[in-house]
């Protein structure tokens, strides 16, 4: 009979192959997911009486992640759901070909399928939780009406891509489920699945050790973690942008951390400051790299300066440039220059990437910006958040054991991390 490995979520595969790897899904995953789940290919009536849990334990191993934290993963793959969409409607395409020439030697098919968005609507009204998964084996009418359960003459579903009502491969309400939306390309499948909030908590696995046990693989093959070509390099204007940015990603967002490398800065920056940056930026775009790259700028006047000045490079799609967002706390934010103190909107003219921290936590000072210089292209004076390393010092030394009770405000770093995740998502979906 073979050994089957199946790319599946909530009883759901949507990507199997037997007796072979078939598509390497480990990028999906991270190191800390690879542990032991229940295999319905295992005969556990023969481990009950038997002292072989090692052998028990090679069986059952895979990866598991829930899909709210494959979901970030999926949209720096590219399978965003704007990319989905495109999926979706080539499905519907190809499905009203399909159609047509069935009609034509006097089988009658609809011609047109439901549009992506009721198609979405459809997906968001049913948890997969929520489907009955009792296998029913009886081939007849009542059984068959019984597998389509609550999607039993609903017309909706006989307008989707490639809908045969002739389908008796299902045994479950589930699998017919699956059944259905089983024409998207598997992380489409996903994708769209996370669009339903009940979807979020649902495993998504990936169980190699009933075929390595079958000895038809070897267990190296295996290995989690985002290839090298779908990283993003992250450049900033200094080091410091670069220590922050890093140890916020593993803090906030360690579900994805694995998917950005920073420029190596061991020794020193290769090309500090704005203007370097951009001559950086002129160098790639001439030499055609293809990396997967994302400058990022401060939010302040030479920063903004040049990132409109990158901008106009013409840059390719696998590149982008960013600026540190504007955020309403900066719009009256405490000041203090020749005229004296005061609060004013620092929001590109003044807030480097240190503004984006808490600037509120214990053993830090108060908070201010002072007036430098005055950057004539933009007509605005360039400030410097005071202490800054101090502030800095304090984000660098929390912990994810710790971050959890320690009080510190997240939320203007994550609007930086939200940019830049967006950034990111917008390149892989154009690759």
């Amino acid at each position: 009979m073979g050994t089957e490995i199946a790319l599946s979520i909530g009883g759901i595969d949507v990507s199997w192959s037997k007796n072979s790897m078939g598509m390497n899904h480990g990028h999906l995953f991270q190191e800390k997911d690879r542990r032991r789940f229940q295999s319905d290919q295992i005969d556990y009536d023969y481990f009950k009486d038997k002292d072989e849990d090692d052998e028990l334990a090679a069986m059952e191993i895979g990866f598991i992640k829930p899909l709210r934290d494959v979901l970030p993963r999926l949209e720096l793959l590219g399978y965003s759901l704007a990319r989905v969409k495109q999926d979706y409607e080539r499905a519907a395409e190809d499905s009203a070909e399909d159609n047509r020439l069935t009609t034509e030697i006097g089988i009658p098919k609809t011609d047109k399928s439901v549009d992506f968005e009721t198609f979405l609507s459809f997906i968001r009204e049913f948890a997969i939780k929520d489907l009955d998964t009792t296998a029913i084996f009886d081939l007849d009418e009542v059984g068959q009406t019984k597998i389509r359960g609550r999607f039993n003459r609903r017309e909706v579903v006989e307008k989707f891509p490639f809908f045969d009502p002739n389908e008796d491969q299902a045994y479950s309400e589930l699998s017919y489920f699956g059944g259905l939306v089983g024409f998207l390309l598997p992380y489409s499948i996903l994708r769209v699945l996370a669009e339903n909030p009940d979807n979020l908590s649902v495993s998504v696995t990936w169980q190699y050790g009933p075929l390595v046990e079958a000895g038809w693989e070897k267990p190296d093959l295996f290995n989690p973690l985002v290839r090298r070509r779908e990283t993003f390099l992250i450049a900033t204007e200094g080091s410091s942008d670069a220590h922050i940015l890093r140890h916020a990603i593993d803090l906030l967002r360690p579900e994805m951390s694995d998917f950005f490398r920073f420029i190596d800065m061991s020794d020193r920056h290769p090309f500090p400051g704005t203007g370097n940056l951009h001559k950086f930026a002129e160098g790639l775009c001439k030499i055609d790299v293809h990396n997967q790259l994302v400058l990022v700028y401060d939010n302040d006047a030479e920063g903004r300066y040049t990132f409109m000045r990158t901008q106009k490079l013409g840059l390719p799609d696998n590149m982008r440039v960013a600026l540190l967002p504007d955020l309403e706390e900066f719009k009256l934010f405490p000041t203090i220059g020749p005229d004296g103190q005061g609060e004013m909107n620092i929001n590109g003219r003044a807030a480097a990437i240190e503004c984006y921290l808490d600037l509120t936590s214990p053993k830090t000072p108060d908070p201010v910006v002072r007036w430098s210089k005055f950057f004539s292209d933009l007509d605005a004076y360039q400030g410097v958040l005071e202490s800054k390393g101090q502030f800095m010092k304090a984000f660098l030394n929390l912990r994810s054991e710790t971050m959890g009770t320690s009080g510190y405000d997240f939320s203007k770093i994550n609007c930086v991390l939200d940019a830049l995740y967006w950034e990111c998502v917008s390149i892989a979906e154009n690759a």
